[in-house]
C-alpha cells in the first residue's frame, strides 16, 4: 500500500488525503477472499506499538531498537544502526562489505548488516509485513523470539517463530538449500530448556515456493500464532500451512527484522556484495501485528 501511495503522489492534493486516509484506516490483515480465518463474531485489531507504515524520514524508535539489543550479529556480519534507515514510505537494511576488519568480542567482522527489533511483546495473535529481499548471500527475515532473561523457572527457554527466513544468493550447495532463495522459509524453535523442566527442544518447519527469487517483488508474509500448539502460516494473504511448535508456545515474543549473515552460507569469495545499493538491500514496505477481539 505504502508502494500505492508512491504511484499517486502525482495526482490532486484532495487524492492523495483520501488515498492515505484509506489506507491509515486498514481495517484487517492482508487476505485473499475467504482465507480470513477468524469467527464470525471476532475482529482483528491493530496493535499499534508492534506496527509501523514507515512514512517518516527515520526510524521511529518508541517502536523499535536497531542496535541490537546486546547481540552484535553472527560473524562475519556486524549489526550497524547506520545500515538501517526510512525512506519512500518504506523501512531498508543495506548489506555491505566493511572498509576493514572489525574486531568485537573476538570475532572478526567483514561486512555490515542490521538489526531492529520490537520494544514490545505479545503472546499470540497474527503478525505480517509486506518485504522484498536483498540480492546478496545475506539474510533477509521476519521473524519472532521471546526474552528468556526475562522469566523465571521453566520459561526461561527459547522459542524463536520464524515467520521468512531467506537468502538471495546460495552459496551453500547442499539439497536443503537448493531454492533457499525462492521460498517462504518458516520455523518454529524450542531450545535452552532449563535443567529438569519437561519442555522438548528441536524444529518443525513449513515451506511454500514465491513463484520467482525473493528478491524479484514484494511479498506479503504473515503467519497466526494462534495458540500454544497451533501456528499457520500465510503467503500473499494465502494460508501455506499449519505447524505444531515442538514444546509450548505460551510465552511473549517480540518481532525481528533481521539481514545478518549465516555460518551456512558463507560469503562468496569475492565478498558478494558487487551489486548495486539498491539489489544489496531488503525493504519492508510495512509491518502490521494484530490481536483478536470479540
Amino acid at each position: 500500500m505504502n508502494r500505492l501511495i508512491k504511484k499517486i503522489k502525482q495526482l490532486t492534493p484532495l487524492m492523495v488525503l483520501l488515498t492515505a486516509n484509506a489506507i491509515s484506516a486498514q481495517k484487517g490483515p492482508h487476505f485473499l477472499k475467504g482465507q480470513d480465518p477468524k469467527a464470525a463474531n471476532q475482529k482483528w485489531e491493530l496493535v499499534k506499538n508492534m506496527s509501523d507504515e514507515f512514512n517518516g524520514n527515520k526510524v521511529d524508535e518508541s517502536k523499535w531498537q536497531i542496535s541490537g539489543q546486546g547481540w552484535i550479529g553472527r560473524a562475519p556480519g556486524l549489526f550497524q544502526a547506520e545500515n538501517i534507515t526510512v525512506s519512500d514510505g518504506s523501512l531498508k537494511i543495506t548489506t555491505r562489505l566493511l572498509p576493514e576488519p572489525i574486531v568485537k568480542q573476538n570475532k572478526t567482522f567483514t561486512h555490515g548488516g542490521g538489526y531492529v527489533g520490537s520494544r514490545n511483546a505479545m503472546k499470540y495473535g497474527y503478525y505480517e509485513c509486506e518485504m522484498k529481499a536483498n540480492k546478496t548471500f545475506m539474510s533477509s527475515t521476519f521473524w519472532l523470539i521471546n526474552e528468556p532473561k526475562e522469566l523465571q523457572g521453566c520459561d526461561k527457554r527459547t522459542t524463536e517463530l520464524d515467520i521468512q527466513e531467506c537468502v538471495g544468493q546460495i552459496v551453500n550447495t547442499a539439497e536443503w538449500m537448493k531454492n533457499f532463495d525462492q521460498k517462504m522459509n518458516s520455523n518454529t524453535h524450542s531450545r535452552n530448556i532449563p535443567e529438569g523442566c519437561d519442555y522438548a527442544k528441536g524444529s518443525n518447519k513449513s515451506s511454500a515456493d514465491v513463484g520467482g527469487k525473493v528478491y524479484d517483488d514484494y511479498h506479503v508474509y504473515g503467519v497466526w500464532w494462534k495458540s500454544k500448539d497451533e501456528v499457520l502460516f500465510f503467503l500473499d494473504g494465502k494460508f501455506i500451512n499449519k505447524v505444531k511448535p515442538p514444546a509450548d508456545y505460551d510465552i511473549e515474543m517480540y518481532l525481528r527484522m533481521v539481514v545478518e549473515t549465516y555460518d551456512w552460507n558463507k560469503a562468496p569469495e569475492d565478498g558478494g556484495m558487487n551489486g548495486s545499493k539498491e539489489d544489496r538491500t531488503t525493504t519492508y514496505n510495512w509491518v502490521r501485528s494484530w490481536k483478536l477481539v470479540n
